[in-house]
């Protein structure tokens, strides 16, 4: 098993510059092909580009009342793709709400820290 492989990878947050940094941590080691959605509903118009990993936003839209959230793009993504691997990235530390996601779908919940894009970047080497 190759851990190293590249994968594609989208990444789903309305932050640019947090996208724009996890996307150029993610390719310095290893060349995934990484895409950039700032809403999700952008993100579900690319499924059939058949991402291997998903890198969600739990806060995701909360400044844009049209658009949906991060646990409803999850539950969309988990009822249509239920083996898709879903990592959600979230500023939001309370216990409730990561076992929310992970009780929806997501595989694991990582809080946005100093330590994030190190543990999304293992956790996605692990993804077979």
């Amino acid at each position: 098993m190759d851990l190293d492989k590249p994968k594609k990878i989208f990444i789903v947050d309305d932050d640019t510059m947090l996208t724009e940094a996890l996307k150029d941590y993610l390719t310095r080691k290893t060349p995934n092909d990484i895409t950039i959605f700032n809403t999700g509903e952008e993100c579900l118009k690319h499924m059939s580009e058949n991402p291997e990993v998903i890198v969600l936003d739990y806060y995701l839209n909360s400044v844009r009342k049209d658009a949906a959230n991060g646990m409803e793009i999850l539950q969309v993504i988990k009822k249509h793709y239920p083996g898709l691997h879903v990592i959600m990235l979230s500023s939001q530390e309370r216990y409730a709400i990561a076992l929310q996601t992970i009780q929806k779908g997501a595989e694991q919940y990582v809080i946005k820290d100093e330590n994030a894009f190190a543990k999304i970047a293992s956790m996605i080497r692990e993804f077979n």
